[in-house]
């Protein structure tokens, strides 16, 4: 999957795309119930409802201009709470003129709006303000019903409220997390993603790099004394470097390609360990490979890393042992558990600048729950050592 990609949204796109005239429909139902009713018509409590009314609608209407990309999510909370607060305050003053012949405070209209808002604040509002905001707004809606007077009928009609702020909150909370977990995977599939390929472009380009250098010192040395062997070392090198060419270019086609499950260098497997042995025998040093067991049946991803760990141990031979003459290296499967070691005779000079190779390599083995160790053996030969699991299990029949 290429970095810039982003996860599919939970919310379908049609849907994404009706959401705002569904929103408004509702809105609007809501508000020809409240004139059919004659809720802003009461002789005391009519002008205050309907000025709250406008409040709550003119918050409703600036919602898709809130949350156009580019607008603070702080905004949003805070319109929310503003929102609240004025709704808050409406209830208050009918409170107060509920002495005064005040009717009720029912209304269809105000509710709705306040529940949009609740479930945009809750869903994209700033995280501080947007948990004051959700609370004010829930009271908001809930204590409505309750201005003028506290009777059943308006016990009944906040308890409702209740549930249905307390729905509508829950559901935007939970959209809001599992939004947030969206982008946390995204942002550890893209995190993965870079590690993969730093560990690729080690590997490989890394490994071609080092023999196209290697090999243009020997027919820098040899130019003088056998100049019949600089043809054969140049076209060495350029088959080196075609090599590298090719690596990038698959790498860069994965990085673009529309299968995100595509790999970024290519799968080796004891095939390309035996070439990468043949191979690096041509540099003045004599590599042996030894296999011992079922080789060829092992699961492609543990021969991947096999593969993996022999390059970047020929890799250093050729960077940090350069009195190196002989290596061995040693493949051994069996029923459980694939053993890998790559012995040489010319142990790293203990200066030698620690790199990125190792690292990656280790993360590598580790990640598929095998072991790395390296160092200079008993017997003075520098020792690189793997052991990776099998699974499953060689048949029985085949193990070592």
């Amino acid at each position: 999957m290429p970095f810039d990609r982003p996860l599919p949204s939970a919310l379908p796109r049609g849907a994404a795309t009706l959401r705002w005239p569904a929103l408004l429909l509702l809105a609007v139902v809501a508000a020809r119930l409240d004139l059919r009713w004659g809720t802003f018509r009461q002789p005391v409590t009519g002008p205050l409802l309907g000025l709250s009314a406008m409040t709550a609608a003119a918050v409703v209407v600036a919602l898709p201009f809130i949350t156009r990309r580019g607008v603070r999510t702080r905004v949003m909370a805070w319109s929310g709470l503003a929102a609240a607060v004025a709704s808050l305050a409406f209830t208050t003053a009918v409170h107060l003129r509920a002495g005064h012949g005040a009717s009720t405070a029912y209304g269809a209209f105000e509710p709705v709006a306040l529940l949009i808002v609740l479930a945009f604040t809750a869903r994209r509002g700033a995280a501080a303000p947007a948990a004051v905001g959700t609370v004010a707004l829930i009271t908001a809606v809930v204590s409505r019903p309750l201005a003028v007077e506290v009777r059943e009928g308006s016990v009944v009609v906040a308890f409702v409220s209740t549930l249905i702020a307390v729905a509508v909150a829950g559901a935007a909370v939970t959209a809001r997390l599992v939004a947030a977990d969206r982008r946390q995977r995204e942002y550890r599939i893209r995190l993965e993603q870079r590690v993969r390929l730093a560990r690729d472009l080690h590997d490989y380009v890394a490994h071609h790099v080092t023999g196209i250098v290697v090999q243009a010192q020997g027919a820098g040395a040899i130019a003088g004394k056998r100049p019949d062997l600089v043809p054969a070392a140049l076209r060495r090198i350029e088959d080196t470097g075609a090599e590298a060419l090719v690596s990038l270019r698959r790498m860069v086609g994965a990085l673009r390609a529309d299968d995100p499950g595509a790999p970024l260098a290519p799968h080796g497997g004891m095939a390309a360990v035996r070439t990468l042995v043949a191979n690096f025998g041509t540099t003045g040093v004599s590599v042996r490979l030894v296999e011992d067991g079922p080789t060829e049946r092992l699961p492609a991803d543990v021969a991947d890393i096999v593969h993996r760990v022999v390059m970047e141990a020929l890799t250093n031979i050729r960077k940090h042992a350069p009195a190196c003459r002989t290596a061995t290296v040693r493949v051994q499967a069996g029923r459980r558990h694939v053993a890998v070691s790559v012995d040489n005779d010319g142990a790293a000079p203990p200066t030698a600048p620690p790199g990125y190779g190792l690292t990656g390599l280790k993360e590598r083995v580790t990640s598929a729950g095998g072991s790395l160790r390296t160092g200079t053996g008993s017997d003075g030969t520098w020792q690189v050592r793997a052991r990776l699991p099998l699974l499953p299990p060689l048949p029985r029949a085949e193990a070592a």
